[in-house]
């Protein structure tokens, strides 16, 4: 009988995105890591960003990602439980996970206890502090409003739109090779973490989001973990009973 007991984190693939050339290759390192999993896995998070760019309309989904559908369709027949926390590049996921794949749809943070420990859950990009225009934009992204009035908008030009933008963003203003730790004083979920165990108890802190791979204590049994991307880390949080640990997924 298969042990399934293992808690698996992950965030960041960008898969679809523009400003790289490897996007196949890291669909198919993908697939084979879930597969690495499938036998002892009880639950995987997804963290956010797993696409570079997602809109969902009402009957129809973005072509490709083929490999990475039929294994989470797998993993839902197996009866591996799966969640989904939306981040700043997928904040339009409509039903398609949950119905496909009975994912469980998280568009908030949330505290949630896990194995006897204490989770915050979060993609990263609405937690702490935020500058005024992210605020902003954040705010419009999140709109029903504009849901709908980008519905009335062709797919065509709506993924034209999104993917090149994200692309521009990433050569021109978030460049990967910038994604580096700034250190406890400069990491606002850091901040935010250490103001928020001072009122309410929480074993672990757990991002996306900084493309940094993190695993920090900041008190005697508190930690943060920044659990890096699927761009140059290929890295993944677990949780193994009572222990977490954070691991680079490494072929032979």
């Amino acid at each position: 009988m298969t042990d399934r007991r293992k808690i698996y984190f992950i965030s960041d693939v960008h898969l679809g995105a523009r400003a790289f050339d490897n996007d196949r290759e890291r669909e198919k390192k993908l697939v084979r890591f879930l597969s690495s999993i499938q036998d002892d896995a009880k639950a995987i998070y997804f963290m956010g960003d797993i696409f570079d760019f997602w809109y969902e309309y009402k009957n129809i989904i973005p072509k490709g990602f083929t490999r990475l559908f039929g294994k989470l369709a797998e993993l839902a027949d197996a009866g591996v439980e799966m969640h989904y926390f939306i981040g700043n590049h997928d904040i339009w996921v409509g039903d398609y996970f949950e119905k496909e794949f009975g994912m469980k749809m998280h568009y908030n943070a949330e505290v949630t206890k896990i194995n006897e420990k204490i989770f915050y859950l979060e993609h990263g990009h609405r937690t702490g502090y935020r500058p005024f225009s992210v605020k902003v934009m954040h705010f419009f992204f999140h709109s029903r409003w504009v849901r709908r009035v980008y519905n009335l908008i062709h797919p065509s030009i709506n993924y034209y739109f999104g993917l090149n933008w994200s692309a521009h963003n990433r050569t021109h203003k978030h460049k990967q090779e910038d994604a580096k730790y700034l250190g406890e004083n400069k990491e606002y979920l850091v901040r935010f973490a250490k103001e928020y165990v001072k009122t309410k108890p929480i074993d672990f802190f757990i991002f996306g989001h900084r493309h940094v791979a993190l695993d920090l204590m900041i008190t005697k049994s508190s930690r943060v973990v920044y659990l890096g991307d699927w761009i140059t880390n290929f890295s993944y949080g677990v949780l193994d009973g009572e222990n977490f640990s954070l691991e680079i997924y490494e072929e032979e």
